[in-house]
């Protein structure tokens, strides 16, 4: 087999580079370790920055999204038991997020695939890059008992931070930098009406809770959990008694509960990998980093690692500058390291440690109290929330 571009990993940045690369007429060939059921199986993020919403319109996979997503204007930070919103179009000059699940986004990318005729291979057993310093890479794969040889031009690693692509890097040639949290999120979807208009943020002694939803008659709520804790530890009715205790009364007040149809623990951490290419490898997405999940940041990130690439082949294949190559690296870390910061800032702010002092939750108290009373303050906040510009290649 033949193609320009070998993307490794069908989730939803590997299947949006391959639609953006598509309608450019770059021909990619997606190749995929699990089934197409599984990966729509995986409940992640549902908050879409601006930049990711104009990116999808730009692949045109926007008109289910239009149409059942849910504009968001702002959100609430809850703390002390009272509630301040964060105006996003206000103070941002107009942008806003877009609440749609990622399930959803990789649905969308799946069938616009599928409509093109464009190659996605999944169930591919041992998916292995080769090659990666020369100007003709190649992958190969296990399908239906056979190996196959795919050979490209270039490879993007879209396999998630457990997968093949980072790890086909020499140890001598990357560099990682972990920040590990001393807990996890305890998320729960239910269908039932979302307790607000708006995703609410919640800091409580007894530990942080965010009120989400993926439509208006579906929520995704979480607690912050110890590390040791389990899932079946938690029956539906203690996790709705210990989320109303650490919302604002009112908010609690007016909480619907039912049963959960789906319930996980995520281990939350802070992950970045220099640099993002070797060769003729680069890496997209969880690949290269994650973001503990507060700043709503882990598929926007890698949407932007995607618009990056993206417009980097553009003008490889279609104005012959393969200069630029080296920029894609330092091009998406800019970016990466301002909301790894963001993310770590939200959630130093609004989680309980277990070694915390009565001085420090009085910082976090304060730190809360000044940037909700500060324009400026919950205008760093709303600008960092709907997504800082994406970096230009030059």
């Amino acid at each position: 087999m033949n193609t320009q571009v070998a993307i490794i990993g069908a989730g939803p940045s590997g299947l949006l580079l391959g639609q953006l690369l598509h309608h450019q007429g770059i021909d990619n060939v997606i190749v995929e370790r699990q089934s197409g059921e599984y990966v729509l199986s995986r409940i992640r993020a549902g908050v879409l920055e601006q930049g990711m919403v104009d990116l999808l319109h730009e692949a045109g996979v926007h008109q289910r999204m239009e149409k059942e997503g849910l504009p968001h204007d702002g959100f609430e930070l809850a703390f002390d038991n009272r509630r301040v919103r964060v105006a996003l179009d206000e103070l941002t000059g107009g942008s806003r997020v877009m609440v749609y699940g990622q399930t959803e986004v990789t649905r969308d990318l799946m069938t616009a695939r599928e409509a093109a005729g464009a190659t996605t291979i999944y169930a591919a057993g041992n998916v292995q890059p080769h090659a990666l310093e020369s100007d003709r890479p190649y992958i190969t794969f296990e399908k239906d008992g056979e190996t196959v040889r795919l050979n490209c031009d270039y490879i993007a690693g879209c396999d998630g931070y457990h997968g093949v692509s980072r790890q086909s890097i020499p140890n001598d040639r990357i560099k990682e930098f972990e920040k590990v949290y001393p807990f996890g999120w305890l998320g729960v979807l239910s269908d039932t009406p979302p307790v607000s208009d708006e995703l609410i943020y919640a800091r409580h002694e007894r530990g942080f809770s965010l009120c989400s939803m993926r439509s208006a008659t579906r929520s995704r709520y979480y607690l912050q959990v110890a590390l040791d804790e389990k899932v079946e530890d938690w029956s539906d009715e203690r996790f709705w008694e210990e989320l109303k205790r650490r919302l604002p009364e009112d908010v609690a007040h007016k909480l619907v509960t039912g049963p959960s149809i789906e319930k996980s623990i995520a281990p939350l951490r802070s992950f970045v990998a220099e640099p993002m290419q070797y060769g003729r490898l680069f890496l997209v997405g969880d690949a290269a980093h994650i973001v503990p999940p507060t700043g709503a940041k882990g598929l926007n990130l890698a949407a932007s690692d995607v618009n990056t690439l993206y417009r980097l082949m553009v003008k490889v294949y279609q104005e012959g500058r393969t200069d630029l190559i080296e920029r894609y690296s330092p091009t998406c870390l800019k970016r990466i390291w301002k909301a790894e910061r963001f993310s770590w800032w939200m959630t130093s702010m609004l989680h309980t440690f277990s070694e915390q002092e009565d001085f420090n939750s009085r910082l976090q108290l304060a730190e809360l109290d000044y940037v909700t009373s500060s324009k400026a303050g919950l205008a760093t906040i709303a600008e960092n929330y709907v997504g800082l510009p994406y970096e230009p290649l030059e």
